[in-house]
């Protein structure tokens, strides 16, 4: 297990308090799941790969004994420290999996609703930003969100939420893209907010936004530099919407 983390990136700030502990005890020979376990003595507990019977559903051996198979690997322990710091919000993403499990099985596809489900599990992050940010986000407008009101970035919140998300980002490129939940400045507690939100219609709207989100300022030095944001290959405009002409009478 590569355990080259740097604590200080500011997408781990939300992590680092627990994280940074765990991946020491790792370092000096302490198993990953011990070391979560003692983390913490809240739920759910963490354990290794092996403790899932043959034939049971990841998800399903979750919401039914608490615990949390885990692998010596950065994507894994990423889960698990999102597991510590959010719990309510994962434990509801679980349950609404094990319900989908339990009523229609694991199947050769998972479904809309769980392939949603999954997609913000591993990719997912929440906004809390100043007006002209987000609307500057949903027009795709990256000119305006990271130069013009670059300054108002003093007054957001971004968290990432996906591990796989924050796994990427050990190797960071510019590519990188969360699928960003704008949730409302007063909101106090966004975990809970979003728990409310992820029902099978509104995950139906997809109601997520791209974010590069190196583009970020103050998360990325590059992002400094002139022309970091005209590579168009990552920063793209939306497609126009066609209008079709209407015969004359």
């Amino acid at each position: 297990m590569d355990l080259a983390i740097d604590w200080s990136a500011p997408w781990l700030a939300p992590y680092r308090a627990i994280g940074e502990p765990v991946t020491h005890a790792v370092a000096v020979g302490m198993p990953l799941v011990e070391a979560l376990n003692r983390s913490s003595e809240r739920p759910p507990r963490f354990v290794e790969p092996s403790a899932l019977p043959p034939g049971e559903p990841y998800e399903a051996f979750i919401a039914r004994t608490g615990s949390v198979p885990t692998r010596q690997n950065t994507h894994d322990l990423f889960n698990a420290l999102v597991w510590r710091t959010h719990p309510q919000l994962k434990t509801h993403l679980n349950a609404r999996q094990a319900e989908q499990i339990e009523r229609a099985g694991v199947g050769a596809v998972r479904g809309a609703f769980r392939d949603a489900l999954t997609l913000f599990d591993e990719n997912a992050a929440w906004l809390q930003a100043p007006g002209p940010l987000t609307e500057a986000l949903q027009q795709r407008n990256w000119v305006q969100l990271f130069v013009t009101h670059r300054a108002l970035w003093r007054d957001t919140r971004l968290v990432l939420f996906g591990h796989a998300l924050l796994d990427k980002l050990l190797q960071p490129r510019k590519a990188i893209t969360a699928h960003v939940w704008v949730v409302p400045m007063e909101m106090a507690d966004p975990a809970a907010w979003l728990t409310q939100q992820l029902t099978a219609e509104s995950l139906a709207r997809k109601p997520w936004l791209p974010l590069p989100v190196l583009g970020v300022p103050g998360w990325w030095n590059s992002n400094e530099q002139i022309g970091f944001y005209d590579d168009a290959a990552v920063f793209r405009r939306p497609a126009p919407t066609l209008k079709m002409a209407v015969p004359a009478a």
